[in-house]
């Protein structure tokens, strides 16, 4: 039984990474930050009491910016591989608080990649980066490819460049297996309520059921490269099993405004957005990434990923899922 550890197993990507490692036998460790408030709802359904089944789920409370509980767990638990999914991964955010992102998103990566080189499973572990398209920022070429010059536009891209050259270095340096999937934006119901995406889906459900008025926005016509999640997790696992490590872009080749995705989820509960969005300009970054798009030929050609969702049938995915949502909490306010 192989044995994975995943930062950032309560996120979004987090979450869909460990359904699929427990469904291919693996035993999962996640590590969780200690705080006065549970945020596992993405992982519950995990749980072995849930099903029944002999417990292959462990959760285990540590921090990317304490590098002690890092070595301690690795001591313990030497896995075959290590996820690194945590992050702080809000790109506006990023801009409200610089140093703790570039500490957790950045520094935390090295800690762990210094982390295998001290417990010695230099040789033994395989190790995934989340790397993301925000690290090319102002791009230099269309599409971007895993050789399009870096150009990041926020503490947040900075931090994860870092990470990313980080693993790298680990890799040419100490001969570690180490790959960097440099994933486009992918969404989900699971995504964080803060993010665009989901912010749409759920103000749409919303005001489709009469709970919302207005949806309040900033840039909508920035173009992005959206997947499906649950998709770009085999995309993670499936780098981890090659022959030599690489890194890769996860993407759709496809890009569209978030007007386009604001049309497909209004539109899939025929509304015209139009109707029911305001502009503000707190929501703007003081730098602003326009355009996003990604070329998959490679994950293609080595990995045999290529992403199935595109993005009008993500956004009809996840305002259904919302408006289920949106739909009990009217049932329980009526009553």
């Amino acid at each position: 039984m192989k044995r994975a550890l995943i930062t950032g197993i309560t996120g979004q990507d987090g979450s869909y990474l460990a359904e699929l490692l427990l469904d291919k036998g693996y035993e999962v460790h996640g590590i969780v930050r200690r705080s006065s408030s549970l945020n596992r709802a993405r992982i519950d359904h995990l749980h072995p009491w849930e099903h029944g089944k002999k417990q292959k789920l462990f959760l285990h409370y540590g921090d990317l910016a304490d590098s002690v509980s890092l070595v301690k767990l690795l001591y313990e638990l030497k896995p075959d591989e290590i996820y690194n999914l945590a992050a702080q991964s809000h790109v506006r955010v990023s801009f409200d608080i610089p140093e703790y992102t570039q500490d957790v998103t950045g520094v935390g990566a090295g800690r762990i990649l210094e982390a295998i080189r001290e417990v010695g499973l230099a040789k033994k572990v395989r190790f995934y980066q989340a790397s993301s398209s925000e690290m090319f920022g102002k791009v230099q070429e269309v599409p971007q490819t895993e050789t399009t010059p870096l150009y990041p536009r926020s503490p947040y891209a900075c931090a994860k460049v870092m990470a990313h050259y980080l693993t790298i270095n680990y890799r040419e340096s100490y001969n570690l297996f180490a790959c960097s999937g440099i994933l486009f934006n992918h969404e989900s119901p699971r995504r964080g309520e803060a993010f665009v995406t989901r912010k749409i889906t759920l103000a749409a459900a919303r005001i489709k059921v009469g709970l919302q008025k207005k949806l309040t926005l900033g840039n909508i016509d920035s173009k992005r490269d959206w997947g499906y999640a649950k998709e770009y997790v085999e995309g993670m696992w499936l780098m981890l099993q090659q022959d030599k490590p690489d890194d890769y872009v996860l993407a759709t080749n496809e890009t569209h405004t978030v007007k386009d995705f604001l049309a497909a989820t209004f539109g899939a509960l025929d509304m015209d957005w139009k109707e029911y969005v305001k502009f503000d300009p707190r929501f703007l970054r003081p730098a602003e990434v326009d355009l996003l798009i990604g070329s998959y030929k490679k994950a293609k050609k080595k990995l045999g990923w290529e992403p199935k969702t595109r993005m009008a049938g993500l956004a009809k995915l996840m305002v259904e899922h919302d408006l289920e949502l949106a739909q009990r909490e009217a049932k329980l306010n009526a009553d």
